[in-house]
Protein backbone atom coordinates (compact mmCIF):
# COMPACT_ATOMS: atom_id res chain seq x y z
CA UNK A 1 0.00 0.00 0.00
CA UNK A 2 1.23 3.49 -0.89
CA UNK A 3 1.72 5.93 1.96
CA UNK A 4 -0.71 8.39 0.35
CA UNK A 5 -3.46 5.77 0.80
CA UNK A 6 -2.91 5.51 4.57
CA UNK A 7 -5.36 7.35 6.82
CA UNK A 8 -2.56 8.08 9.28
CA UNK A 9 -0.61 9.87 6.53
CA UNK A 10 -3.70 11.83 5.41
CA UNK A 11 -4.52 12.97 8.94
CA UNK A 12 -0.90 13.91 9.60
CA UNK A 13 -0.89 16.01 6.41
CA UNK A 14 -3.96 17.85 7.74
CA UNK A 15 -2.08 18.37 10.99
CA UNK A 16 0.81 19.99 9.10
CA UNK A 17 -1.60 22.42 7.47
CA UNK A 18 -3.23 23.29 10.79
CA UNK A 19 0.15 23.79 12.50
CA UNK A 20 1.31 26.14 9.75
CA UNK A 21 -1.85 28.21 10.15
CA UNK A 22 -1.54 28.22 13.94
CA UNK A 23 2.17 29.06 14.01
CA UNK A 24 1.68 31.98 11.62
CA UNK A 25 0.10 33.73 14.65
CA UNK A 26 3.28 33.39 16.75
CA UNK A 27 5.32 36.56 17.37
CA UNK A 28 7.83 37.48 14.67
CA UNK A 29 10.73 37.03 17.09
CA UNK A 30 9.81 33.33 17.33
CA UNK A 31 10.38 32.78 13.59
CA UNK A 32 13.64 30.90 14.22
CA UNK A 33 12.55 29.48 17.57
CA UNK A 34 9.23 27.90 18.38
CA UNK A 35 7.70 28.58 14.95
CA UNK A 36 10.49 26.73 13.18
CA UNK A 37 10.54 23.87 15.69
CA UNK A 38 6.81 23.18 15.71
CA UNK A 39 6.69 23.26 11.91
CA UNK A 40 9.65 20.86 11.61
CA UNK A 41 8.03 18.48 14.09
CA UNK A 42 4.76 18.58 12.13
CA UNK A 43 6.48 17.97 8.78
CA UNK A 44 8.44 15.09 10.28
CA UNK A 45 5.30 13.06 10.98
CA UNK A 46 4.00 12.43 7.42
CA UNK A 47 7.57 12.48 6.10
CA UNK A 48 8.59 9.57 8.33
CA UNK A 49 5.43 7.66 7.48
CA UNK A 50 6.27 8.11 3.79
CA UNK A 51 9.93 7.19 4.21
CA UNK A 52 9.10 4.11 6.26
CA UNK A 53 6.52 3.00 3.71
CA UNK A 54 9.17 3.17 1.02
CA UNK A 55 11.51 0.84 2.90
CA UNK A 56 11.95 -2.88 2.31
CA UNK A 57 10.51 -4.31 5.50
CA UNK A 58 7.83 -3.86 8.12
CA UNK A 59 10.61 -3.74 10.72
CA UNK A 60 11.98 -0.59 9.09
CA UNK A 61 8.48 0.86 8.76
CA UNK A 62 7.87 0.28 12.48
CA UNK A 63 11.07 2.21 13.23
CA UNK A 64 9.90 5.18 11.15
CA UNK A 65 6.42 5.06 12.70
CA UNK A 66 8.14 5.25 16.11
CA UNK A 67 10.09 8.31 14.94
CA UNK A 68 6.82 9.88 13.75
CA UNK A 69 5.34 9.23 17.21
CA UNK A 70 8.29 11.00 18.78
CA UNK A 71 7.79 13.98 16.48
CA UNK A 72 4.08 14.06 17.33
CA UNK A 73 4.86 14.10 21.05
CA UNK A 74 7.35 16.90 20.44
CA UNK A 75 4.73 18.84 18.46
CA UNK A 76 2.14 18.37 21.21
CA UNK A 77 4.58 19.74 23.79
CA UNK A 78 5.44 22.73 21.60
CA UNK A 79 1.74 23.44 21.08
CA UNK A 80 1.18 23.39 24.85
CA UNK A 81 4.18 25.74 25.28
CA UNK A 82 2.63 28.15 22.74
CA UNK A 83 -0.60 28.14 24.77
CA UNK A 84 1.31 28.63 28.03
CA UNK A 85 3.18 31.59 26.53
CA UNK A 86 -0.17 32.98 25.31
CA UNK A 87 0.91 32.97 21.66
CA UNK A 88 -2.34 31.18 20.79
CA UNK A 89 -5.55 30.16 22.50
CA UNK A 90 -6.29 26.52 23.21
CA UNK A 91 -7.91 24.88 20.18
CA UNK A 92 -9.89 21.74 21.01
CA UNK A 93 -10.09 20.80 17.33
CA UNK A 94 -6.33 20.82 16.98
CA UNK A 95 -5.84 18.79 20.16
CA UNK A 96 -8.42 16.30 18.89
CA UNK A 97 -6.46 15.99 15.62
CA UNK A 98 -3.19 15.48 17.51
CA UNK A 99 -4.81 12.70 19.56
CA UNK A 100 -6.33 11.15 16.41
CA UNK A 101 -2.93 11.02 14.69
CA UNK A 102 -1.41 9.51 17.85
CA UNK A 103 -4.16 6.85 17.94
CA UNK A 104 -3.64 6.02 14.26
CA UNK A 105 0.15 5.82 14.61
CA UNK A 106 -0.09 3.52 17.64
CA UNK A 107 -2.71 1.37 15.92
CA UNK A 108 -0.65 1.10 12.74
CA UNK A 109 2.50 0.23 14.69
CA UNK A 110 0.64 -2.41 16.71
CA UNK A 111 -0.84 -3.89 13.53
CA UNK A 112 2.60 -4.14 11.95
CA UNK A 113 4.08 -5.76 15.06
CA UNK A 114 1.30 -8.40 15.20
CA UNK A 115 1.59 -9.03 11.47
CA UNK A 116 5.33 -9.65 11.68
Amino acid sequence: MEHIDLDVWKYSMNLVEDIYKLSSKFPDDERYGLTSQIRRAAISIPSNIAEGSGRKSDKELIQFISIALGSLTELETQYLIAIKLKYVDKNDGLMTLILKVKQLLLGFRNYLKRKG
